[in-house]
């Protein structure tokens, strides 16, 4: 989990795609690796793992994944089944489900946080 700062960063070797500050994408994006997003995204972005938006980066979506960091601008649904840290440079523009979260002072939310039990595998299954 990002339980401190050096965890808090996929770095460029963990990350299984990387979105460019470039970069512009319209679609359903899922994955099951890291990813880190710095462009724009527009659509459904879903991932098994970490993903991390940096502070240039503008998405129009929804989004699920384990564990998120938010430096950016998220208009969007976000569903995290784990730790979702905000940090001083986001926007969020919707409603959040999270079972752990960070928010840093300066950060803009505009929607609904809902608090959730982490679900894990064991329970899954039953």
């Amino acid at each position: 989990m990002f339980n401190n700062k050096e965890d808090v960063n996929v770095s460029v070797k963990d990350a299984e795609t990387i979105i460019g500050p470039s970069i512009k994408i319209k679609g359903n994006f899922h994955g099951q690796g890291n990813m880190i997003i710095e462009g724009i995204v527009e659509g459904s972005v879903k991932t098994m793992n970490r993903l991390l938006i940096r502070d240039k980066a503008k998405i129009t979506a929804s989004i699920e994944a384990k564990e998120v960091r938010v430096g950016g601008e998220v208009q969007g649904h976000i569903k995290v089944g784990g730790y979702l840290e905000i940090t001083s440079t986001a926007k969020i523009f919707g409603d959040i489900e999270t079972s752990e979260i960070s928010i840093e002072r300066g950060a803009i939310i505009n929607g609904k946080i809902n608090m959730i039990k982490e679900v894990k595998n064991s329970e899954k299954k039953q």
